[in-house]
């Protein structure tokens, strides 16, 4: 059996492949926008409108729970992702973000 020589050298994936987030918050937050990134642009044969309605809106209520620091947290980390985003597409939904799912705007 053919096996990894004892020389080699292993790549580790947490430094190789995954970027280093600052923090927690802002890791969980990638991790929220790509889910809904997802569910946003994907088809009805993909996932079914009506269950994609119901996370989108769940995810809403949940921001619109958060205090008023948490929200400011959540935009501002929004915003710095908008920033280093090189998918057009992708920054204009992050940018998007906060209206629609009522953090700024006339949500009440």
């Amino acid at each position: 059996m053919v096996g990894w020589p004892d020389s080699a050298v292993l790549i580790r994936w947490e430094t190789a492949l995954l970027p280093v987030y600052p923090s927690l918050t802002h890791a969980l937050a990638e991790a929220l926008v790509d889910v809904l990134w997802f569910i946003e642009g994907s088809e009805d044969e993909q996932m079914d409108p009506d269950e994609a309605v119901k996370v989108l809106e769940g995810v809403a209520h949940l921001v619109g729970r958060l205090s008023d620091v948490q929200q400011g947290e959540l935009i501002g980390l929004l915003g710095t992702m908008a920033e280093a985003e090189s998918d057009p597409a992708r920054r204009e939904f992050l940018e998007g973000f906060p209206e629609g799912f009522g953090l700024v705007g006339d949500a009440v």
